[in-house]
Parts: structure tokens; sequence; C-alpha cells
């Protein structure tokens, strides 16, 4: 008799392959057609609310794989809570405004044609240029599988969140936390504009390093009671600000030694500059820091006055300990400057060349050879003005801020610009807003833990915010001046009255709409003498706000505000994270995010940063055509996400192969309990059901608690782990005979059926939030008893497997099974066998915690567990100090299960019998 029929094989059309590339497209088409997220939304009316507030990527160029991983992240996050059975939001949004696309959309049209065009068509045209790339980039996101409100996204240029952004600048001034200030900032000649701290990078520069002479003035050396050459020595690394030089600020506690060659150093210095050859000569005499306050010197540049002033930042780890202070080229130095009533001096251009006040203010001799020079070349004609004043001077290479978008080096300078002030108490607060923001940090949770400490010591040092930029393309900070005072009008008619148009025409009504049609009617105010303000706001601001514009505003189902979480690149510490928070705290004094995650950036195999030049950038629509999303996915959650990410096709291998291996244990699950059409009762399951269910508890809880914490590595790690040893390497391994052998509806079968529908139901759960397509495309083959009634992926909710009965401690079988494998190993090796079923195995069975005589055979995948056996030994292997024998079985191979538990190889043994009977 042929038995193969009469075997219960495992049955599923699941393909073992998910040949993801041509597959993944088509569903993921499907689930946007079906408008899968207003249907989530729908199946979870009434949870509880997991809001994610996306943080909008730049509307220039397509997508790379920093986005990818971004997305992907945040999919993963939000699918997470909803398969936990919480309602979840993520709309996603776009950046829109700025100088990159500015610059493209320059570049395009050529210098001459930009600036010969009205403001309010040049911005016509970004607003075309970006919106090119909200569509392209939507797309590329759309293909990765990320479920989000695709079809109302935020842009920060729609029209009424330009109003809003407007509406949120307004808020600030109406805390009184929006000043004016004539003062020194980061500013990129380059590009034109001024810039925020988060928009400046630092790079290595060459300058130059040189100590100068500035003498006391006569009536100073009177003061002193000096006589002959005598005055004070200045270190500084930019002779192009010496023109500038109003004063030179000393140290209040520090002593100062004049040295007989008739220099003025701190005390502190005086032997490292003698080392230095700045100064020769023995200390003739010494001066307090005091005696000298308010004196004056003589600016060997241009011959005007230098005066001596009093500081705490004075250091004495460098320099001569007499600091060069032009107040209109630094932060200190426009301090110190606001202090001791020192002019503030700015000759030089948005260009970086000097302008005419190098001529009107004679900053310098032969002024007119120098207006319109850059800045940057005029550092060696000033060192030959200095003449003998100049006492050294040699080259030196640190690390200086440049521009983020044009890499170039960045100047200081004073114009007129928009802060929010960060140590003012906002209307009604009873800290400043920098305390408030502190406060706020409290909080949040944050993932990594250690990400607080980058964020709060950037709130505690960082200057006021620097929100105006002299640029086109961006909200304006739309306030009149009246022309006679140059008072600012902050009346909240005319401000509700210019958002409530902007709502309508947008941001660009400020540049095509005359002052009086911007006016609301019947306003107090005369068109005639008002002037409008031109600065934009920097982009920072735009993003900065859209906690009030996306999730408190109304106008999108975005969630809650404060927003459950905030996850973006560890760069936004300085930029996205601060910026949300300042503007947050200052309207309404708290966090805009309960928790901060922070993940780091891809890099290649070697840990190096991809380029174009490098050739080691990965595109993601080439990794999805090549394997397809669902890997690209899985890459992420494998990936310690917190560093920096290595991506490479060896990697993305490595993944797939993980992949691989998830699959075809699901495929196995599904295969097996095909004909399941009811789940056994709690009770029911036997001692080695009760063993793996049991072990799925812990190890599911576990992975949940990890996936809880954001921790995916540390998940997927123990959910691997469990796969491979216990739910693969043992469990479905060790189940085949009763699986497949014993008849169709045996206790003992329907309850290994049972445990394995409820692992694979539990794990599709935890698996769904990362590998959606593949959770999809498993439900869709899965019997009905599996299915329950769920049309797609998006019905399931995570159900953990039952609380069964304890059932034997392992440990000691554990370790026998691998001592029995060894053993066993070297007889296969040596062709001395094919199957464990050849054998038994002798020696004390009451070591081994299973009771059920045919559990422990299955456990050990043998024939027979005896006290004794007759049968020739062939291996023996030993536990806990005792040896168990192997040995060839003593009864003959049952033609139908393979076991040698029959009495001739000609017939069935008793089981299989009364099975097939």
């Amino acid at each position: 008799m042929d038995f193969k029929d009469t075997l219960l094989l495992p049955k599923t059309d699941f393909p073992m392959r998910g040949n993801l590339p041509n597959n993944e497209p088509k569903k993921y088409q499907a689930w946007y057609d079906a408008d899968i997220y207003e249907q989530m939304k729908a199946k979870r009316e009434g949870a509880d609310m997991f809001t994610l507030h996306d943080g909008p990527p730049y509307a220039n160029g397509d997508i790379h794989i920093g986005h990818a991983l971004n997305k992907t992240l945040k999919d993963i996050i939000l699918k997470y809570n909803y398969f936990q059975g919480k309602a979840v939001r993520m709309t996603p949004g776009w950046d829109c405004h700025g100088l990159p696309i500015e610059q493209k959309v320059e570049e395009k049209l050529g210098k001459s044609k930009k600036e010969a065009m009205p403001t309010e068509k040049f911005r016509e045209l970004c607003r075309a240029h970006a919106a090119k790339f909200v569509d392209i980039q939507r797309d590329g996101f759309k293909q990765l599988g990320i479920i989000a409100d695709w079809e109302n996204p935020y842009v920060t240029m729609d029209f009424k969140f330009e109003a809003n952004i407007y509406r949120t600048l307004c808020e600030v001034a109406k805390k009184g936390l929006l000043i004016e200030r004539h003062k020194p900032i980061f500013w990129s000649w380059a590009a034109r504009t001024a810039l925020a701290d988060a928009e400046v990078e630092y790079e290595d520069k060459e300058d130059y390093s040189i100590y100068v002479h500035f003498e006391l003035s006569d009536a100073a050396k009177e003061t002193l009671g000096v006589e002959g050459k005598a005055g004070l020595v200045i270190w500084t690394t930019t002779p192009w600000t010496l023109p500038a030089n109003t004063g030179i600020s000393l140290h209040p506690e520090e002593m100062y030694v004049l040295t007989s060659d008739g220099h003025i150093v701190a005390e502190a210095r005086f032997d490292a500059m003698i080392e230095e050859g700045v100064v020769s000569g023995h200390a003739s005499r010494k001066i307090a820091s005091t005696e000298m306050k308010h004196l004056l010197t003589i600016n060997p540049v241009n011959g005007r006055t230098s005066k001596i002033v009093l500081g705490e930042h004075v250091l004495m780890d460098g320099g001569s300990g007499c600091v060069h202070t032009a107040p209109g080229h630094g932060e200190d130095d426009y301090k110190i400057g606001l202090l001791n009533d020192l002019e503030v001096i700015m000759p030089v251009d948005e260009r970086g060349c000097y302008d005419e006040s190098v001529v009107g203010l004679n900053l310098l001799p032969n002024p007119e050879e120098f207006v319109g020079m850059h800045i940057f070349k005029a550092n060696e004609p000033i060192l030959e003005i200095l003449g003998d004043n100049l006492l050294k001077q040699s080259k030196f290479v640190h690390s200086y801020p440049h521009c983020w978008r044009t890499k170039k080096p960045l100047i200081y300078r004073a114009t007129n610009q928009w802060f929010i002030s960060i140590d003012d108490k906002a209307e009604g607060a009873k800290e400043t807003l920098r305390n408030t923001a502190l406060n706020a940090i409290e909080d949040v949770e944050f993932y990594p833990k250690t990400s607080k400490n980058r964020l709060k010591p950037m709130i505690e040092g960082r200057p006021d915010w620097c929100i105006s930029r002299q640029r086109s393309w961006g909200v304006p900070i739309a306030f009149f001046r009246i022309k006679s005072t140059k008072e600012v009008i902050f009346d909240a008619d005319v401000l509700e009255h210019v958002a409530n148009l902007f709502d309508v025409h947008g941001a660009d009504a400020w540049y095509a709409m005359s002052n009086a049609e911007l006016l609301p009617e019947g306003s107090k105010y005369n068109p005639d003498d008002l002037e409008k303000l031109t600065d934009i706001l920097d982009v920072w601001f735009d993003s900065g706000s859209t906690w009030n514009s996306v999730l408190g505003s109304g106008n999108y189902d975005a969630g809650q505000y404060p927003a459950s979480l905030y996850i973006e690149g560890s760069d936004q510490h300085r930029g996205w994270f601060q910026s949300s928070l300042l503007l947050s705290s200052a309207v309404n004094g708290i966090s805009p995010y309960k928790t901060l995650i922070t993940h780091g950036f891809t890099v290649d195999k070697k840990g190096e940063k991809m380029s174009k030049s490098k050739g080691n950038v990965m595109a993601p629509d080439k990794v999805i055509k090549q394997y397809g999303s669902e890997i690209l996915r899985l890459w992420v959650a494998l990936s310690d996400y917190q560093s920096d990410l290595k991506i490479s096709d060896e990697i993305l291998k490595q993944t797939a192969e993980q992949y691989r291996k998830i699959r075809n244990t699901f495929r196995f699950l599904l295969a097996n309990v095909d004909d399941l059409d009811v789940y056994v009762a709690d009770d029911a399951y036997g001692e080695l059901d009760r063993w793996i269910l049991a072990k799925a508890g812990t190890v599911f809880s576990s992975v949940k608690a990890s996936f809880d914490e954001y921790d995916f590595l540390r998940g997927f790690a123990t959910l691997n782990h469990f796969i491979t040893n216990e739910l693969s390497g043992i469990y479905m391994d060790i189940t085949k005979d009763r699986l497949y052998c014993e008849d169709k509806n045996d206790p003992v079968r329907r309850a290994t059926q049972s445990a394995m529908a409820h692992i694979a139901k539990a794990m599709l759960g935890l698996v769904a939030p990362v590998l959606t397509y593949t959770a999809d495309e498993i439900l869709e083959y899965a019997p009905a008893l599996f299915k329950d009634g769920l049309e797609n992926v998006f019905d399931l909710m995570y159900v953990a497997v039952p609380e069964v009965e304890a059932s034997f401690d392992d440990s000691i079988l554990l370790e026998a099974r691998v001592k029995f494998s060894e053993a066993v190993d070297k007889l296969k090796k040596e062709k001395l066998m094919k199957s464990t079923l050849e054998v038994e195995i002798a020696g004390e069975m009451s070591l081994f915690a299973i009771n059920d005589q045919k559990d422990l055979e299955d456990w050990f995948v043998v024939s027979a567990m005896k006290e004794s056996s007759e049968g020739e030994q062939v291996a023996s292997f030993e536990v806990e100090g005792k040896t168990f024998t192997v040995h060839k079985a003593t009864a003959a191979k049952c033609p139908r299960c393979w076991r040698f538990t029959s009495t001739s190889e000609e017939c069935a043994c008793e089981r299989c019998a009364k099975v097939v009977a």
C-alpha cells in the first residue's frame, strides 16, 4: 500500500518567494485607491489617540535614503500604535519657502532677469518649483508603502498655512517677545541674508593671527603717569574688522604689565608673549585693569580713538589679554559696547564688501580704494597699513562658521533685524522664554535619553533668535511702520485683517496689494503715512510653528496638540526640535511634543557619508526595484537607528535572508493549520504545546515592551532568536510527526495546530507594523479560522497568545538536545545514519521533565526513550553527570511515519494502522 496519500502534508498557496519588486506596487496602489488611511481612522474611532507630527522635508530634489529612513521609521511607529488598538494620525508635510528654492529659480532665470522681475512674479515661480517637488517626493514616499494622509498634506506655502504662520508671529508679538534690534548677527554674504544658529555649520578655515599695538593717547599716558612709547597689544584673527574697532576689552580682575619696549599685555600672558616673540624686554611696571578703564588708545589703521573697557568675557587662555572690540562685528563686542556706550560701526554691505561709510567715517587711509573691495581681500592691504604696529603675524587653521547652503564662510554684521527675545518674559508668564522652554523639556520623554543632554545645553546657551531674512520667498514679516516715527504697528485689527487676506490670497497679498487694501475698512491709519516691512521670516519659523498651523488650526484632521511624538534626525536638536519648542513655549508655555526621538544618518558599509562623488549613494527607488520596500523597511527595523545606519548591497542581502526566514516560518505555520476549524480549549494543550505557548507569551511580551520603547532592533533580535531556536529549530521540527501522521481530528494534532495558529496570529500583529505588505499577503492566504473575518491587514489588532498552565522546566532538556545532536552529527557525517528516527536513547528517564512518553520521544525526534536498550550502541552523551547511550532502534521502520516502531518494514506501526483504518 502507498501510504503517501494517507499523510496530512502541509498545504498552502502562500508562495515561498515574495517577488516583492513586482507585487508591492500593485498592493500599495490598491491601498491608496481604497483610501486605507481613512479606513484606519474609521476602524479606531473613539480609541486613544496617537499623534505623530511629521517634520517637513524640504520641497527640493528627489527623496534620498535619509528621507526613506525617516518616513519608514515614522510609518513603523504609527502602525505599531495602530495595531496595538490606538487611533493614529500622521499628516505629512513639506517645507516650501526659503533660500534653496530661491537659488534654484534664480539659477534658471539668471540674476539680471530676477532683479528686473516684480517680487510677486518671482514668488509665483518659487511656488511652482516647490509644488513640482512636493508631488515627486509624495510619489517616492508612497512607493515605500508609507500610509499617511497623502490626500490632505500640509504644505507651508498653502494660503491658509501662510496665514497661520503669520498668526503665530502675531501671537509672539502680542506676548511682547518680538523685538527689533541693530546688532551683529551671522551674515551670509554669499546668500546676502541673515542666518539663525541652526543654519550655521562649522568647517576648518585658514586665517591670520595678528598682534597689533594700539598706542595710548597723550591724555591716557598723563593719567597713568607714563612717558614715551606705551600702548595696548590686541590679538585678532580678522584684520578686516580693525577699521570698525571702537574699543579694547580688558579683564576687570587681572593685572597688566608695561614692558620696557612700550607694550601693555596681561601679566598672566606676559611669559607667553615673550615666548611667542610678540614683545621683548622686561616688565617695567604693573597696572591694574581698573586704572585704565575708559582711557583712550589710538587705532593704528585710521587714527580714530578706541576706548578701554572692562569685560568678564576676556580670557587668559590665549592672546594678549587685550581684546579687539568692534561692536558691529561680534556678539560679545556688541554686549560690552552697549554697557560702555561704544559706537557701532558697520562699514560692510550685504555682499561682504566695504561700503561708502569707509569714506564718510574715514575708516582707512585712501578709503576710496577700499569701497567695493571684499573684506577677505582687504586683510593683506590692512596688514601693510599697520606697519611697525603689526608686532607679529602668522596663519593658522581653526573651526569657523560657514553658511549651511552656500558653504561659504560667514561674517558677523550689525544690521536691523527682528529677534525673538529669549531672556524676556512672555506676557502673563512667570519665567523668561528660555526658562519656560527649559522647564517644558522636563516633561518630555527622550529616546535616546542622551538626546536631552544635546537639546538642553543648546537652549541654555542660545542667543536671541534672529527670525528676519532679507529674501523674497517666504512669509513676510507683514507689519507696517509709521514713516515719521519709525514705530511698528501691532494693532490687533490690522494684524487680523492682514491674516484674513493671507487666508484668501496667500502671503503674496503683502506684495501685490496697496497699503490701503491691506488696512481694514475704517482704519485709523492713513495708508500714505505707512511703509511695509520687507523682510521675510526665517524658514525655521515656518516649520517651528507647524504645531499651531497643523495641530491647532482645525484645518487638518491631524491629531492632538501637544503631539504624542516628534521624530527626526539628530541635526534637528538645533533646528526643528528647538524652533518648535521655543514657539510653543512662547505662545502656550508648553512643549509641542510629549516624546522626542532622534535617529542617526545613513552611511555606507565603511561608515562614510554618502556622496555622488564617492559613488556610494543608495537611491531608495533602486533599492525598491532590486529588493522591494519590505527589505528596506526590515533594514530600518533591524538597525540601531539611534546612531548612524550602515547600508550597502551586502547589508541588504543579509536583510533579505532574514526576511526569507520570517516569511517561510509563517508559510510553515499557515500550511499546517490549513484544516483547523476550531481552536481547542486552553486546558486541552499537551506538554509540548504548553511549552511553546509559554515561551511565545514571554517572548512576545518582551518584543512588545521593546517596541513600546521604540527599540525595534532589540524587539526583532528577541523575535528572530525565538523563531530560529525554539519555534523553528525545535517546535516546528518535533511536531511534524503528529501534524502529518496522526488522525486529522486527533486531539494531540488539533492542540498543536491551535498553538501554531495562535502563535502565528500574535506574531503577525508584531511584524505587521514593519512588514505590512507581507502581513496582508499572509492574511490573504490564511484559512478562515485564522482570518476570523479580517478583510485585510488593517483589520488586524495585536492579540497575545493564550495563557496556559505552566509546562515543564526545559533547562536540562535543552542541554540534552544539544548533547544528543552533537553525538549523532558524527554518525551522520560518517554516513552511519540518515535520520535520528533510526535510534533510541537509553538512560535514567526520570531526569527529563516531560511526562508523556511520546512527547519525550518527539522532543529528541527518536523512535524510543528507555531505561535500557538491547540495540547496538552507536554513541553516548552526558547530562548532569549522567550518561545516556544511543542505540540502533530495535523495532522495524514503519513505512508510513518512518518511526522504528513497527513489527516489520512491510506493515504500518500500531498508531498508523489505526489512523489508516
